[in-house]
C-alpha cells in the first residue's frame, strides 16, 4: 500500500456505489502503514471481511485467494491492493475472485510495476495495463489506470465491474478522475532533492530519473465493451 493507491481507493468509494459485503484480499496491515493500510474506515457500517495468508492486524480470516472459502456469488466488492504480485498462481486467484463476486459485483485491484522485489512471502509478478485488459476481459466495464512514468509506471490499477452492474458512465468516469487529482499523490521530498534530480536529468538525460520526476503523473482509460474513452490527467 502507498499514498497514491490509498487515494485511488478513496476516489473509488466517493464515486461509485459499492455493494457489500466487502472482501479485502491481502488485508494484513504492515507495520508503519497504519495511516493508509486500514481501508475499513472507507466503509463505515458495511459488512467487511479481511483475508490474508497470515494472521495479524486487519485479518479476519486466514485463507489463500487461490481457494477462497466464500460461497459463489456471495461478495459485493473485492479489494486486492498490491497483492496479486504475491499470488503464485494468479490466474487461479482471479478465477476465484470472479467466482465469489455477485453478478453486480466490483473488483478493485492494484499492483506495483516499477518497484523493488519485496517478499510477502514471495514477489512473483508484474502486470502492465495491457495485461490487466487481457486478464479482465470478462468484466465488460472497467477503468484501467497507471501511475508514474508512462513506460515505467510505479503502479497499475483497475476498477472492474461484472456484467450485472450498469456500465460506468461518462459522468462517473469524469468525477472519478477529478477526485484522483485531489486524493491520489505521493508525498513530495525536500526541494533540495527535487533540484538534484532535475539537474541530474539535464546532465544525464531524463530517462533514468523519470520514475521520480513523474511520480505524481497518471493516466487512465475507461473500457465499456468495445467502446473506449481516454483522457489525459
Amino acid at each position: 500500500m502507498n499514498h497514491f493507491i490509498h487515494g485511488v481507493v478513496r476516489s473509488l468509494v466517493e464515486t461509485f456505489p459499492l455493494p457489500e459485503p466487502i472482501l479485502e484480499i491481502g488485508a494484513y496491515q504492515v507495520a508503519g502503514q497504519e495511516s493508509i493500510g486500514n481501508l475499513r474506515t472507507f466503509f463505515p457500517g458495511k459488512q467487511y471481511l479481511g483475508i490474508d495468508m497470515r494472521p495479524g492486524p486487519g485479518v479476519d480470516c486466514v485463507a489463500n485467494v487461490e481457494a477462497l472459502p466464500q460461497a459463489s456469488a456471495s461478495v459485493g466488492t473485492v479489494l486486492a491492493l498490491n497483492t496479486f504480485e504475491h499470488v503464485k498462481c494468479f490466474w487461479r486467484g482471479l478465477d476465484e475472485v470472479y467466482r465469489v463476486l455477485r453478478p453486480d459485483g466490483v473488483l478493485m485491484m492494484s499492483t506495483p510495476f516499477h518497484f523493488r522485489i519485496h517478499e510477502f512471502p514471495h514477489d512473483y509478478w508484474r502486470f502492465t495495463p495491457a495485461a490487466y485488459e487481457a486478464l479482465l476481459e470478462r468484466y465488460p466495464s472497467k477503468i484501467i489506470g497507471w501511475h508514474g512514468a508512462r513506460n515505467r509506471p510505479a503502479n497499475v490499477w483497475t476498477i472492474a465491474c461484472r456484467e450485472g452492474r450498469l456500465a460506468i458512465t461518462s459522468a462517473e468516469y469524469d468525477r472519478y478522475r477529478q477526485l484522483l487529482r485531489v486524493y491520489a499523490s505521493e508525498p513530495d521530498t525536500t526541494w533540495t532533492r527535487r533540484l538534484r534530480f532535475r539537474l541530474a536529468s539535464v546532465i544525464a538525460g531524463r530517462g533514468p530519473f523519470a520514475p521520480y520526476l513523474d511520480r505524481n503523473d497518471w493516466d487512465s482509460v475507461c473500457l465499456n465493451d468495445a467502446m473506449q474513452s481516454r483522457a489525459a490527467a
